[in-house]
């Protein structure tokens, strides 16, 4: 019998995170790309590994990530893996435990299968288009909550104050990990209400948290209230707000006079 694409995917991101976890734990060379992003060996042999492994396995997926080439041919493809090596490279070269290999298949412009793994936690999210979402096995679940008042969320402590917001927020919780797909996750599993950035953002940073919180109840959106899509030309993504239905309503309402390119 086939082996099932969560399956594949599910072992071969934590065998992944088991190369990043042992250069994490040792010296890493890190150098910055053409944009001034950092990017460390722990990146590319995290992409190596990836490569080799899922696309031996599914030599008809197309293959968007982070640390490849764009491969145009994944536009006209009924399957691709949307994959990000070290989500959080940051918190990575600071030795925080706040990064995820990240790795989504998407199929028509959705994510049908996700993992995104902390290596250093051994957070495993997982889920599958129908299936529920799960956490090292165990079935999880976003919050129930309704109002921000006191609220734990995801975001930056500097969009929070920002004078252009037209009314100040009420006290809340507030933390940012540099992992995107650790924050949706989180909120994913309860451990948060919310995640919010106002900053564009990869297909690759998205497409495995997505499916996660939507299956574990939640919602994920640009902070408009649009629908993300995945695998277009231009793999990237305006802004994006996770919640359970009730908050995510709230915060919708809330970001009506938001402003728009805050990180």
């Amino acid at each position: 019998m086939p082996e099932r694409d969560l399956d594949l995917v599910a072992t071969a991101v934590r065998e992944a995170g088991a190369i990043a976890r042992e250069i994490y734990a040792g010296h890493c060379k890190t150098w910055a790309k053409s944009d001034g992003s950092p990017v460390t060996e722990a990146d590319l042999a995290v992409n190596k590994y990836l490569s080799e492994h899922l696309r031996s396995a599914r030599p008809d997926y197309a293959w968007l990530s982070e640390e490849s080439e764009d491969d145009r041919e994944r536009l006209t493809a009924s399957r691709v893996f949307v994959i990000d090596p070290i989500d959080g490279t940051l918190a990575f070269v600071k030795r925080r435990p706040h990064f995820t290999v990240s790795v989504a298949v998407v199929e028509n412009g959705q994510p049908v299968t996700a993992c995104v793994y902390n290596p250093i936690t051994d957070e495993c999210y997982t889920a599958a288009a129908g299936e529920g979402a799960y956490l090292n096995g165990e079935r999880i679940h976003v919050t129930d909550r309704a109002e921000l008042d006191g609220c734990n969320i995801l975001i930056s402590k500097a969009s929070m104050v920002d004078p252009r917001w037209t009314a100040p927020w009420p006290e809340m919780h507030i933390e940012n990990p540099n992992s995107i797909a650790y924050r949706v996750a989180l909120v994913a599993a309860g451990k948060f209400d919310a995640g919010l950035t106002m900053a564009s953002l990869h297909d690759w940073d998205l497409a495995a948290c997505d499916l996660i919180v939507r299956e574990a109840g939640g919602l994920l959106t640009t902070i408009d209230g649009d629908a993300l899509v995945y695998n277009r030309e231009n793999a990237f993504q305006p802004s994006a707000m996770a919640a359970g239905p009730k908050l995510h309503a709230v915060l919708l309402s809330r970001l009506d006079n938001a402003p728009r390119s805050q990180p």
